[in-house]
C-alpha cells in the first residue's frame, strides 16, 4: 500500500489533501497492515494443527504482542518482565515507515523543513496513539504490557523511520550529506555493518547445523505438530538479527550472555540452564571454546575493510588523497563500533527476572571494541583504495 502511494503521480484527489492529512493516512496504514499481515501469518500457521490451535482472536493478541515487544515494548509475565524486540519484526515496522514518509513527501513535494517537520509529528503521534489502543486491549493479567516503555519506544521508531524517509525523498539531508566526504563515509559504515552481519549470520547458521540433532530435539520436545515446527522456524527467523548481535559481541571479544549463567566468549565458555527454544541449539554444548567462535574475531577487522574500501571508492576527486582518505576510514571505523554498539543494545533484553535478566552482549564494551579493531583496518583499506584510484 505505501509502495503505491509512493508510485502515485501528484495529481488528483491525494495531492489536495493536507500533508498532515496525508501523514496521518499512512502512519495508520503501515500500523494496521504490520497487525493484520502478522495476524494472518499466525492464523496460517495455527490451521497446521491437527487438534485445533489457537483461536483467531488469540492470534491478534499473540501479533499485538509481538509488534509491542518490536517497537521495544516490555510484558510482565509471570516469570518476570519480557523485553526482547525481535528485530526482524523490528527493521520490517521501521522500513514501512520509512516508505510511508518517501510516499506522502512525494505527493505533496517540494516539501520544506515546517512542513516536514508537522508531518513526521502526525504521522508519528496516529502511530503512538494506535500503539497506546492496541496496548490496552491486549493486557491481560498474565501479560501486562509495560504503558510508558511502549510508548516512548512507539515514538522513537516512528518517528525516526518516518523523518528518515521524508528527508531522503524531500531532499532535506542533501546539503549535509554533500558536505565533504560526509556521504562516504556513512556508506562504508552502512557496507561495514551489513557485511559484519552477514557473517555473523553465517556464524549462526553453521554452528546450528553442527548441532542439529540438538536443534531437532528441542523442537521435538515442545510438541505442537507441524504448527509447532513452522512457529519456531518463523520466531527463529524473527530472532535471527538478535542472534546475529549476539555473535557480533562474541566476535568483538567480550562475549555475550543467555542469562547470568550462561556465557560464550573467545575466553571461556560458562553453561547453565537456558530457555527450552531450538535455536539456543547453537550454543557450546561443553565449556571448550568452539572453533568457530575463533573464527569470528575476525569479522570486526573484516567488516572494517569492507568499510574502507567503499569510503575509498566513493570519495570523490576534491576530497584529498590516501592519507585524508585514511583518516575518513579511521571515522568510518568508529562509527561502525558505535552502530555495532547500538544494534547489541538493541538485540539484548531480559526473558524476566533472576538469571534470565541479562540476555545479549554488552553494547559499550563491544562498541569500543568494535571500533578500534575497524577503525585500524578500515584506515588502511581507505587509503589503499583511494591511492589505487588516483593512480
Amino acid at each position: 500500500m505505501v509502495s503505491l502511494l509512493a508510485r502515485l503521480p501528484r495529481v488528483g484527489r491525494a495531492g489536495s489533501l493536507p500533508l498532515v492529512a496525508l501523514a496521518g493516512a499512512a502512519s495508520l496504514a503501515v500500523g494496521v497492515a504490520a497487525l493484520a499481515g502478522l495476524s494472518l501469518a499466525l492464523v496460517v500457521v495455527q490451521t497446521l494443527d491437527p487438534v485445533g490451535g489457537q483461536s483467531v482472536g488469540d492470534s491478534v493478541v499473540l501479533a499485538g504482542r509481538l509488534l509491542l515487544l518490536a517497537q521495544g515494548g516490555e510484558l510482565g509475565l509471570a516469570s518476570g518482565p519480557l523485553v526482547l524486540a525481535p528485530l526482524l519484526l523490528t527493521l520490517g515496522l521501521a522500513w514501512g515507515f520509512s516508505q510511508a514518509g518517501r510516499g506522502f513527501a512525494r505527493l505533496r513535494a517540494p516539501v520544506g523543513r515546517g512542513d516536514a517537520a508537522r508531518a513526521v509529528g502526525i504521522g508519528t503521534a496516529v502511530h503512538v496513539l494506535l500503539t497506546v489502543v492496541l496496548a490496552l486491549v491486549i493486557d491481560a493479567p498474565d501479560a501486562r504490557v509495560g504503558l510508558l516503555r511502549t510508548a516512548i519506544g512507539a515514538t522513537l521508531l516512528a518517528g525516526a523511520a518516518t523523518g528518515w524517509g521524508v528527508a531522503r525523498e524531500s531532499g532535506l539531508l542533501d546539503p549535509v550529506l554533500d558536505r565533504g566526504p560526509t556521504r562516504a563515509v556513512l556508506r562504508g559504515v552502512v557496507a561495514g555493518l551489513l557485511a559484519a552481519l552477514a557473517m555473523c549470520a553465517a556464524v549462526v547458521a553453521v554452528a546450528t547445523v553442527s548441532d542439529a540433532g540438538g536443534y531437532a530435539a528441542l523442537s521435538g520436545s515442545l510438541g505442537g505438530a507441524g504448527a509447532g515446527a513452522v512457529g519456531l522456524v518463523g520466531l527463529a527467523l524473527l530472532l535471527l538479527p538478535n542472534a546475529a548481535a549476539a555473535v557480533l559481541g562474541l566476535a568483538a571479544g567480550p562475549g555475550f550472555h543467555v542469562g547470568s549463567g550462561t556465557l560464550v566468549s573467545v575466553h571461556g565458555v560458562t553453561l547453565d540452564a537456558v530457555p527450552a527454544l531450538p535455536m539456543l541449539a547453537a550454543l557450546p554444548d561443553t565449556q571448550a571454546v568452539p572453533l568457530i567462535a575463533f573464527v569470528s574475531q575476525a569479522i570486526p577487522v573484516l567488516a572494517g575493510l569492507v568499510a574502507g574500501t567503499a569510503v575509498g571508492r566513493r570519495l570523490g576527486e576534491d576530497h584529498g588523497g590516501s592519507v585524508v582518505a585514511g583518516l575518513d576510514g579511521v571515522l568510518a571505523g568508529v562509527l561502525l563500533g558505535l552502530a555495532g554498539g547500538v544494534l547489541v543494545w538493541l538485540g539484548g533484553g531480559s526473558l524476566g527476572d533472576g538469571a534470565l535478566a541479562e540476555v545479549g552482549a554488552p553494547p559499550i564494551a563491544t562498541g569500543i571494541a568494535i571500533a578500534a579493531q575497524a577503525g585500524i583496518a578500515a584506515a588502511v583499506a581507505a587509503a589503499v583504495t583511494r591511492w589505487r584510484a588516483l593512480g
